[in-house]
């Protein structure tokens, strides 16, 4: 490989990269040859078990040791060790630290894998959408690994780019790179930052539009999604969202970023029923009521559907949507599920702190 890819990077040698760290448990998403988040946090998550400065660009040093792992004759390096019910030590100790801080586990960190220690795992699992064995494997280790990466990842982010509405060029930036970052375009960060020419340099520090306009919200694409579903879910239309986006196909990737084009004047959003909701649930943790739920859906009977969309009602002339935090979240996770961050949420709220509790009231920007 003669090319350093990184977030942002096409083509073939993107598809090879992602095939390599897919065969190594590190990728998951579909082989699309660009180079999107999905695709970095896996190259990170190599790097940090082999002992690489986790960077997430593949550099020279990180696609020689790609290839030395993925050769027939060399034996697949050693991830994470499977733990299961029973198992003990400091591996164990380190899952629970890190379920506790995806709020998963609420026990202590006793580097047993007890009860409490598998449901926590289950439940992991089930959200995370794979098979709640409650067994920690090489495919499990890898999603806690990078959301547990993602918490710090996130929170330093929205410190270092949402706080001052700037970002400081680094090695390899282009303006199309950064432009594709932050959902914004060329023409707005030069006309912003007064720029004539495309040429940048290490250290020099943009100013970065926060919007291009009111009319629409960001959507990270996770697992599952398609643009039909998203459509349905934010009262749009699939072509609406092509358009808005310059998409030439259906395909989405994990982690993809897309702008929803949104009526300012609806007074309800949209929600999909999920597995094991109830509308008293979902009531709860929206801050509604049944009987509005049924009168605002024109529902006759309490009985839903797995992918049934409801409007929930957001408060008039106010800005937010209330919700109550279940068993599993985490404010990286709710911010994700809005299209906000974590800094957004933590303001809107008061928090001084990231961690949740059940039951309690968040307010969610929309």
């Amino acid at each position: 490989m003669d090319e350093t890819l990184q977030l942002g990077s096409t083509g073939n040698d993107v598809k090879i990269l992602q095939e390599k760290l897919k065969i190594l448990g590190f990728y998951n998403a579909v082989i699309t040859g660009q180079f999107g988040l999905a695709t970095e946090e896996g190259v990170k998550a190599f790097q940090r078990q082999i002992g690489l400065e986790a960077t997430g660009i593949v550099d020279s040093e990180t696609w020689n040791r790609l290839q030395e792992y993925t050769e027939p004759a060399i034996a697949p390096i050693s991830l994470d060790p499977t733990l299961r019910p029973g198992s003990s030590g400091n591996d164990v100790s380190d899952l629970q630290a890190k379920l506790k801080a995806l709020l998963y586990y609420t026990g202590n960190i006793t580097g047993n894998f007890d009860l409490e220690t598998e449901n926590a795992v289950k439940r992991f699992q089930l959200n995370n959408d794979l098979t709640a064995t409650g067994i920690v494997d090489s495919q499990t280790w890898n999603a806690i690994n990078n959301l547990y990466g993602n918490i710090n990842r996130c929170a330093l982010e929205g410190e270092a780019v949402e706080d001052n509405d700037t970002y400081t060029v680094q090695q390899g930036d282009t303006l199309y790179q950064i432009a594709k970052r932050f959902n914004t375009t060329v023409d707005a960060i030069k006309s912003l930052n007064n720029l004539t020419s495309d040429t940048l340099q290490i250290g020099q520090v943009l100013k970065i539009p926060t919007t291009m306009d009111n009319d629409y919200i960001r959507y990270t694409v996770v697992s599952g999604d398609s643009l039909y579903q998203i459509a349905r879910r934010y009262n749009t239309t699939v072509q609406a969202i092509k358009n808005y986006n310059n998409l030439t196909s259906d395909v989405l990737q994990i982690g993809q970023v897309l702008l929803i084009p949104t009526d300012n004047t609806s007074t309800y959003i949209d929600y999909i029923v999920e597995r094991g909701d109830t509308l008293y649930q979902i009531a709860r943790r929206y801050g509604t009521s049944i009987d509005t739920l049924r009168s605002l859906n024109n529902l006759t009977t309490d009985v839903l559907q797995i992918g049934q969309v409801l409007k929930i009602p957001t408060t008039a002339g106010t800005n937010y949507i209330t919700y109550t935090v279940v068993s599993g979240d985490s404010l990286y996770q709710i911010a994700r599920r809005y299209n906000t961050t974590v800094q957004a949420l933590q303001e809107l709220n008061n928090l001084t702190t990231t961690v949740l509790q059940i039951g309690q009231t968040l307010k969610i920007p929309i």
